[in-house]
């Protein structure tokens, strides 16, 4: 919840110039839902996709408050989040309901980004691919094959997010290395080799390169370093092959 659509659309416009020469990554944003049609415009044909932080499980409706797919869309997103560890524990989502949002997603033409993690109380009792493969069954079910591997998956140590504290590259690597092979086991060959795999951590300009050096870190979820165009560009850069 950062950045009115005015500071929005002035820190989307400093990204596109900081990017303007950059077309080895794919590269979105994910702003909050008033700065989307702000933002949107301001990145169009800049090859900077855009994305929504969440979405409704249901088209439309009496809901609220809620935004759903089709409206998301429409205001030019390519990709929604879904399952965020922050609506995981703030907005005690669980895993049924978070599945609903990424079959919510592929029916508006949308490609879910599913983040999933553990909290520091789950890596210290050793519970990591236990919570992981539950989120991972969860949030997967009813999709085809071809549905998991266009989507992206996101992996949030929730211990890590706006601590200070990262995950190492290597602990970064077992983890997603973890993931890659849960995906080889449970769905055709070709799921794991597509599905794009984040690292969603307090990731920086300082620690961006050796994270995405890993062989299984095939990007970042970027959170706070996110919001200065400058420091956002060089993680983009240290992704650049």
């Amino acid at each position: 919840m950062n950045k009115a659509p005015n500071e929005a659309d002035a820190l989307a416009m400093a990204l596109k110039a900081a990017l303007a020469d950059q077309t080895a990554v794919d590269v979105a944003v994910a702003p909050t839902y008033v700065a989307l049609p702000c933002v949107s415009s301001r990145l169009k044909h800049s090859g900077i996709q855009v994305a929504a932080q969440d979405i409704h499980p249901e088209v439309s409706g009496a809901f609220t408050g809620g935004i759903g797919g089709e409206m998301i869309r429409q205001l030019g997103c390519t990709y929604t989040l879904v399952g965020h560890s922050e609506r995981r524990s703030l907005w005690k989502e669980d895993d049924a309901l978070i599945n609903r949002k990424v079959h919510a997603a592929f029916r508006s033409g949308l490609l879910p980004i599913l983040c999933v993690g553990e909290t520091l109380e789950q890596r210290d009792g050793n519970q990591v691919e236990q919570v992981l493969g539950a989120q991972l069954a969860a949030g997967l079910r009813g999709l085809e094959a071809d549905q998991v591997a266009a989507l992206t998956l996101a992996y949030e140590p929730v211990w890590a997010i706006g601590t200070g504290r990262t995950a190492s590259p290597e602990q970064a690597q077992d983890t997603h290395q973890f993931i890659r092979r849960w995906l080889g086991v449970h769905f055709p060959d070709y799921v794991p080799n597509s599905v794009r795999i984040q690292y969603g951590g307090s990731v920086k300009p300082g620690n961006a390169a050796a994270l995405m050096a890993k062989p299984d870190v095939d990007g970042a979820l970027v959170g706070g370093a996110a919001l200065n165009a400058a420091s956002f560009a060089a993680i983009v850069h240290a992704a650049a092959p």
